[in-house]
């Protein structure tokens, strides 16, 4: 009896050895998993922080590039998309310059970045823009004339300072009621993506052809339920077309043959002129390597793109051969982990080589 009384205890004490192990080893590998865990976090955090200063390094790369080209205004008194800048292989103002060395993708410590700049001078301004402005606009992206008036009206009634509606427009006591409330910002445009806020401007209309990569926010789509239809595919979009930050004037040398369009007095053929001209040499009103004639002001290309001296005097006025203000976009990568990043540099019109970062933000890949 006895016997069996302690072979009854020696199975409970095993048994209960047994248990503490079990829950021994579950402490174990519940420490070893969370270690894990903050290990991995504390090496995102670090790689989180060395990105952004990859992003910042990135910025103030391209300050110096754009500074470096206004270093030689001489030779290339304006600014070009055969420029270093733009990608393009520099011409001379890059001949026995630091430019001759800049390079894409820059690594720096453990990681890299890649940039990327666009001037915002090859937009129209939408804070300047005008009822014609914007029928020419929706004329480009290819909407219906009937619902391009209403939408126009919306789109000034949003950036003009007052409540008085446009015919067919909206103003705060629309936008209050719908989920989530909001009022007419009646300012300036600050970010282009504003217009999404605006009653009638669709993803589709907003982005262009490339809609179908910018998915609308959570937001973006509470407020176009019930208002989405089915819409074509534009070939081009606001975005395309317009910028809130520039100098006021497209740079003719820059623009695309749509984007020509938006001053007026251009139109397809002769904006088709100016973009073959430029392809042939000219880079709009720089010197040729092929040795044509150089064009010192806007009114005399025009001019040779087809249109009377007029119509050439009248559409200068919209025009200018140089770029003030340039989106940078930077790649920051360290290993499998990137991060793109946003910048907004302005420089002062008087041939200052002074670059200003006007704003600084990340994005995720296609929203920027």
């Amino acid at each position: 009896m006895k016997l069996a009384t302690r072979q009854q205890s020696a199975g409970i004490a095993l048994a209960v050895v047994m248990i503490a192990i079990f829950v021994l080893t579950m402490l174990v590998a519940a420490f070893a998993y969370t270690m894990k865990v903050e290990t991995k976090l504390a090496q995102n955090a670090d790689s989180e922080t060395e990105l952004l200063w990859l992003g910042r390094s990135g910025v103030d790369y391209c300050r110096w590039i754009l500074a470096q080209s206004e270093a030689c205004p001489g030779s290339q008194p304006y600014d070009s998309l055969d420029q270093v800048w733009a990608g393009g292989g520099g011409g001379p103002c890059s001949s026995n310059s630091p430019l001759m060395d800049v390079q894409k993708t820059v690594t720096l410590g453990r990681g890299s970045f890649t940039w990327q700049m666009e001037d915002l001078e090859r937009k129209f301004n939408i804070n300047t823009a005008n009822e014609d402005v914007m029928r020419q606009a929706f004329h480009l992206i290819g909407l219906d004339p009937g619902e391009a008036e209403g939408v126009t009206s919306c789109i000034l009634d949003w950036i003009d300072r007052d409540n008085n509606q446009h015919i067919g427009g909206k103003e705060s006591d629309f936008y209050e009621g719908l989920l989530p409330p909001y009022y007419a910002k009646n300012r300036a445009i600050d970010d282009l993506s504003e217009l999404l806020l605006v009653d009638g401007v669709t993803p589709d209309m907003y982005w262009g052809g490339v809609a179908t990569n910018h998915l609308p926010a959570s937001f973006q789509r509470e407020l176009q339920r019930g208002r989405m239809v089915d819409m074509p595919v534009f070939p081009v979009g606001l975005h395309d077309l317009f910028t809130p930050l520039s100098g006021g004037r497209i740079n003719i040398n820059t623009a695309s043959a749509t984007q020509l369009q938006m001053v007026p007095g251009i139109d397809e053929i002769t904006a088709g002129n100016i973009v073959g001209m430029r392809q042939g040499g000219h880079e709009g009103i720089g010197p040729s390597p092929a040795g044509s004639p150089i064009f010192p002001r806007v009114e005399d290309l025009l001019a040779q793109a087809g249109m009377n001296p007029q119509q050439a005097t009248f559409s200068a006025r919209f025009l200018e051969k140089r770029s003030l203000t340039f989106k940078a976009t930077i790649t920051a990568q360290i290993g499998n982990y990137t991060r793109t990043f946003v910048a907004i540099l302005g420089r002062d019109r008087g041939g200052s080589r002074n670059v200003a970062i006007l704003s600084f933000y990340w994005t995720q890949p296609g929203e920027e």
